[in-house]
């Protein structure tokens, strides 16, 4: 009897799968045992395991070929132990900010920085592909009218942007570009063939004149070669295939003291050609298109005024323009004006957003909690950020970097405000600034900031941190020069 259960092809195919089985939910066992022994609370690997791969990429830069077998195994090993940690840990998702510099071409430089990210419990990387007028393109292979980022001899065919996705997919780490929206950068706007792109309030200032820190140039959200221009950034960086695409400045902005609250119609900027253009075409008849003009260039009408545009243009009834209530002509012309200025940075955001929603990978908004409120009486927040606005097509990234002395709960206000607002539905990932174990220019340390969001909005499951600069603060400095390039 017993011989004939093991002669029965059936039965005999059965016992091979239960045998299979067990011994896949055995190696599975094994694996996620092991990854609890080698990862902290925060997914952090243990010591010892980071020396151990430390060794191996210094020998494997060196030409070491048994070494750098052993690299990519150990690689192979963290990446499983790092994903079983995630699945078990709150957030399932943990990402960093990061941005990549020329010295990342050294030898084991790159694989060095992506290596701490996983050695930090982080299975998310947001790569800064567009910033301060440069691009993280080849030179040789740059559509767009901003430097590269790699401008030495020799590195023109160099794609660090695509060499950074590749070390982030070898380690199972999701990897979305990171792109500056509305802010051009200062080598942009004062290039005199782009000077009429730019960004314009009633004072005739460009955002060069207004922030004083060289870094900052805001296009205006109308022109249409602006658009145009970022819209080839867009498809170059889809064309290098990351998981997602984060937009960030996604605004106007913001001056200090009095010139951070818009209180008159001279302090929104909405004087660049195209943004005026477009506003006075939002009027419905002639006599509105007279008004607003005389409204922009006065800050507010008279009696006069409606009279001199009803003499100009005596066949209509009264002024006629998008949105007009019954209030008081000023008050009237006020709210437009807010309005078109709001919706130029929406409409900028949406418009760059629909090719990578059209792909099937996540956009993403980078926006401050605080950019879209009213300040005392009529006024309102400088940068205009309207992200309450925002489609919930997209992941809403809400910048919680408020600052309250010892405590995290400010920090948990601004994410609330978000909940409060976005859309049900809408994929929320808030951004932290800190450091782990330690305070970070006021800012408390990453695992007290953790505990007050997962305590909270347990719903959550992904954080990001800003950024790899503040948490490895040596060696994101040794990185930005290097005897070579």
């Amino acid at each position: 009897m017993l011989r004939s259960l093991f002669t029965s092809p059936l039965l005999r195919r059965r016992l091979i799968s239960s045998l299979l089985l067990a011994s896949t939910t055995l190696g599975q066992w094994a694996i996620a045992t092991a990854a609890q022994a080698q990862t902290g609370r925060f997914c952090h690997l243990s010591p010892a395991e980071v020396s151990r791969k430390n060794t191996l990429r210094e020998a494997a830069a060196q030409g070491d070929a048994q070494a750098q077998r052993d690299y990519q195994a150990i690689i192979r090993q963290h990446s499983q132990w790092m994903q079983d940690c995630r699945q078990r840990t709150w957030p399932r998702t943990q990402a960093i900010w990061l941005r990549l510099y020329p010295c990342d071409l050294e030898p084991g430089v790159l694989d060095d920085v992506f290596d701490r990210i996983v050695n930090m419990g982080y299975n998310a990387v947001y790569i800064e592909v567009f910033y301060d007028s440069q691009v993280l393109l080849p030179a040789a292979d740059n559509p767009t009218p901003w430097v590269s980022a790699l401008r030495s001899p020799g590195l023109e065919n160099v794609d660090l942007f695509a060499m950074g996705l590749q070390k982030a997919r070898d380690r199972n780490l999701r990897a979305y570009a990171w792109l500056f929206a509305m802010n051009y950068g200062y080598a942009y706007a004062v290039r005199p063939d782009r000077e009429q792109n730019m960004a314009r309030n009633g004072r005739g200032q460009t955002s060069i004149s207004f922030v004083h820190d060289g870094s900052q140039g805001f296009i205006d959200p109308y022109s249409p070669q602006g658009r145009a221009e970022y819209a080839a950034l867009v498809q170059a960086v889809l064309r290098r295939r990351p998981d997602g695409v984060l937009f960030d400045y996604i605004r106007y902005p913001r001056g200090s003291g009095a010139d951070s609250v818009i209180t008159r119609v001279q302090d929104l900027w909405i004087y660049g050609e195209a943004s005026r253009n477009a506003l006075l075409n939002r009027a419905s008849n002639n006599q509105g298109r007279e008004l607003i003009n005389r409204y922009l260039n006065q800050g507010s009408i008279s009696g006069g005024d409606i009279q001199a545009a009803k003499s100009l243009h005596p066949g209509e009834a009264a002024p006629q323009w998008q949105g007009l209530g019954s209030g008081n002509l000023n008050w009237e012309l006020w709210r437009l004006a807010l309005a078109h200025a709001a919706q130029g940075v929406i409409d900028f955001l949406h418009t760059a957003a629909a090719p990578v929603l059209r792909q099937g990978i996540p956009a993403g908004a980078v926006f401050f909690p605080d950019g879209n409120r009213p300040v005392g009486q009529g006024g309102y927040d400088s940068r205009l950020q309207a992200w309450d606005r925002f489609s919930p097509q997209l992941e809403w990234h809400p910048m919680s970097y408020a600052i309250c002395g010892n405590g995290t709960h400010c920090i948990v206000d601004e994410v609330r405000r978000v909940f409060d607002m976005a859309p049900a539905g809408t994929r929320i990932v808030p951004a932290l600034a800190g450091q782990w174990g330690q305070v970070e220019r006021a800012h408390p340390p990453l695992e007290q900031q953790m505990a007050a969001i997962q305590q909270a909005f347990p719903q959550l499951d992904t954080i990001s941190h800003f950024a790899y600069a503040w948490i490895e603060p040596a060696h994101d400095r040794a990185r930005q020069s290097c005897p070579r390039r």
